[in-house]
Parts: C-alpha cells; sequence; structure tokens
C-alpha cells in the first residue's frame, strides 16, 4: 500500500496517430516542472502516475503538476493489490464521518478481475452504508465520490478528490511565439491563454527610460516570473523605446503617434521573431478597449508585418481578463501604480480610425529601419524561470 498522484489529461485522447508525441511532450514537460525532487514517473494503460515520492513533499508535488498544460486533473491516491477482499477490507476502513451523501465509481480496467463494474459498486457501497448507517447513496449530486481503479497492473487504485489542473495541450507542441508584454493586467493573460494551447513563448518588453522608471521595468521582470510558473522558461527582451518615442512626438502628428509607435513596435517583434525562430507575435489586445485597439488600428498595425499576430483576449471583456489575470497570480503586480511606455507622449485625442496611407507618409519623417536596427542592436535580453 502506497501513495501515487494518478495525473489525468483530457484533449490528448482527440489526436488520433500523433497522441503519442503529445504524450511523450507531456512526460518532458512534467519532469521538467518536477525537476530538484526525488519521485518516479510511471506509465499504465495510458494512464500516467507519480510515484515513490516523500509523502512529506505531497503539497509541492501537487502544486507544481496542478501548472502543467495538458494535464486536466491530479488525484491523490492509494495504490493496493488487486483482490477483491483487498478492496473490500480498504474500503472498509475509510472514514465518512464528515459526508451525508456518496457514490461509488468502479473503472475496472482489468477485464480478468472477477466482479463486474456495477456489481463492485454495489458491493462496496453496501460496505460503506453498514458502517455508516446514516449515509445515504446520491448516484448524480453525491458530496462525496469514492473511485476505485482497477488497472492491468494488478494494481487497484482508490482515491475521493479530483484536483483540476490547468488543461490545454502541452506547453511547446504549437510551437513558438514572441509575447508583448507590458506592464498591465491584458498581455500577461494572453501569454498563459497562448501557452495553454501549446505554445511556447519568449516575451519583448519596451521601456523608455528616464520617461518610465526602473521599477517599471522591475514590475514586468516580476510579472514574466508569475507567469513562467505556468509557461515555462523565459527569454525575456528587454528594448530601450525612448529614442523611438522622441522621435515620433518630435515629427508625427500628435494623434496618430500611437499608432506609429505600434507599427514599430510590430515591426521590432517581427524582427525578434525571425532572429530567434519564433513563428508567431503575440499581444494583450482586446477589440475597442481603447483607441489603439479598433479594427482599423489592427489591421494598420497589422499591416507592417508578414506572420501571424495572435490576440487571444480580442472578444473578452474587462472583467474576464482580470478575472484570469487573478486566477494565475498576476492582477496584484499588474496594477502596481508603473508607467509604461505606452503613457509616454500620450496624445488626448487619438485617432480612432487610422489609414495604412496616412501611417506610411508620416513614417517618410521618420528613419524607421535606422530606429528599429539601433533597438534590436541594444536589447537586453534575461532568462526568467520560476523553478
Amino acid at each position: 500500500m502506497k501513495k501515487v498522484l494518478l495525473l489525468k489529461f483530457g484533449e490528448l485522447f482527440l489526436k488520433g496517430k500523433n497522441r503519442n508525441e503529445f504524450k511523450k511532450l507531456l512526460k518532458h514537460n512534467i519532469m521538467k516542472k518536477l525537476s530538484g525532487l526525488s519521485f518516479r514517473l510511471g506509465e499504465e494503460q495510458g494512464r500516467l502516475f507519480v510515484c515513490d515520492f516523500d509523502e512529506n513533499q505531497t503539497d509541492e508535488f501537487v502544486e507544481r503538476l496542478q501548472s502543467v498544460f495538458g494535464l486536466i486533473a491530479l488525484a491523490s491516491a492509494t495504490e493496493i493489490d488487486t483482490g477483491l477482499e483487498e478492496i473490500k477490507g480498504f474500503v472498509s476502513k475509510i472514514d465518512f464521518s464528515d459526508t451525508k451523501t456518496f457514490k461509488v465509481d468502479v473503472k475496472r480496467a482489468d477485464k480478468s478481475f472477477s466482479v463486474l463494474s456495477n456489481d463492485l459498486e454495489k458491493l462496496l457501497g453496501g460496505i460503506v452504508l453498514d458502517n455508516n448507517p446514516n449515509l445515504k447513496v446520491d448516484l448524480y449530486t453525491p458530496e462525496r465520490v469514492l473511485n476505485v481503479e482497477i488497472r492491468t497492473n494488478q494494481k487497484t487504485y482508490i482515491y475521493d478528490k479530483l484536483l483540476p489542473c490547468a488543461g490545454g495541450l502541452p506547453l511547446g507542441s504549437a510551437g513558438r511565439g514572441l509575447l508583448l508584454l507590458s506592464g498591465g493586467i491584458d498581455s500577461p493573460v494572453a501569454g498563459y491563454l497562448v501557452s495553454k494551447r501549446g505554445l511556447e513563448i519568449e516575451a519583448v518588453h519596451f521601456h523608455s527610460y528616464p520617461y518610465t522608471s526602473v521599477q517599471a521595468k522591475e514590475k514586468v521582470i516580476e510579472l514574466a516570473k508569475l507567469i513562467s510558473r505556468y509557461c515555462g522558461k523565459i527569454k525575456l527582451h528587454i528594448v530601450s523605446f525612448t529614442q523611438i518615442q522622441e522621435q515620433i512626438h518630435k515629427n508625427c502628428d500628435a494623434d496618430y503617434m500611437i499608432t506609429i509607435m505600434r507599427r514599430i513596435m510590430m515591426r521590432i517583434a517581427e524582427r525578434l521573431c525571425k532572429k530567434n525562430g519564433l513563428g508567431a507575435i503575440v499581444t494583450g489586445e482586446s477589440l475597442g478597449q481603447v483607441a489603439s485597439q479598433t479594427m482599423q488600428s489592427m489591421n494598420v498595425t497589422n499591416s507592417v508585418v508578414s506572420i501571424p499576430v495572435f490576440r487571444p483576449v480580442l472578444c473578452f471583456d474587462k472583467e474576464e481578463i482580470m478575472n484570469v489575470a487573478r486566477k494565475i497570480k498576476t492582477y496584484d503586480t499588474s496594477i502596481l501604480p508603473y508607467e509604461d511606455c505606452c503613457t509616454v507622449f500620450l496624445p488626448k485625442n487619438p485617432v480612432i480610425k487610422p489609414t495604412i496611407k496616412r501611417a506610411e507618409f508620416l513614417e517618410k519623417k521618420l528613419d524607421v529601419d535606422f530606429l528599429v536596427e539601433c533597438a534590436i542592436d541594444n536589447e537586453e535580453i534575461l532568462e526568467i524561470d520560476e523553478y
């Protein structure tokens, strides 16, 4: 008899011939997430489990595993030898004193086991009721579910709580992209959401020192640390945007400042993508939230790049974004009152329906290629990893 952690995954079952590749990547990510801890990762009939670990570290294992994309749930289970008397004996000792309703759910993966699943559910339920006369069976909304899994390795796993995990697809299964990481609420959420769909990310942050403070930069580094808990190691590109913003402020119409700024950011992001083998740009833009996030504005900024631009929070309202931020624990850091470069030289009335033609005309007053080249040549690179 020993404790194991049963790991459940969802969408991987839909992957057909590619399932083994997804599972291999998931196992790799689990091993990375649990690095530094002593354990064994096993597999039985498509079910992964963690065993041979120090039970005093169970909470640490659970916390790390819950942030692994590709896992939908886990259970702390007791492993016993398969045998009718062994199962009956173990169930008879379970404490149900704090429970009012229950059900028994048996999964008999080992078809050689002599008792059918429905019959075993009735048998074990009867044992529980005999020992707890005030308890009632509820097959639809029970307060507690006693799960019994009989596997082909001659072991049976018994547990009563499923803990939710991050879900989604294994990190890295969808390629690699570059997140535009500001100090706000939206972009960390965008990074989390694309990573949940399997996209491994690097990040770029534009700062405008001395117009923006050192604390603003440190805030973004902290946000990168927080999302790295889910997204894995993040290479953070910190790009100075001071010279670019000063040139835009000096040479371009005030109402187009944000539009031109975003277009140059996208050019820099695309260059970094090509330089680092990344296939997409990821932003935290939400349709209609601010002037630079109208359909027309996004079209004008998209026009300067030739790679995909992912906007995972495009159709979220602010409350929905904040709810995710609270869930992944980035919200409190995001609302710290340190400005980012988007607040520098902010015009009173930014254009909400810019045109490509007008943007291109104003950019002729700038040496855009030189500005982009200088920004990339002087980037600072940090390696961020929560674990």
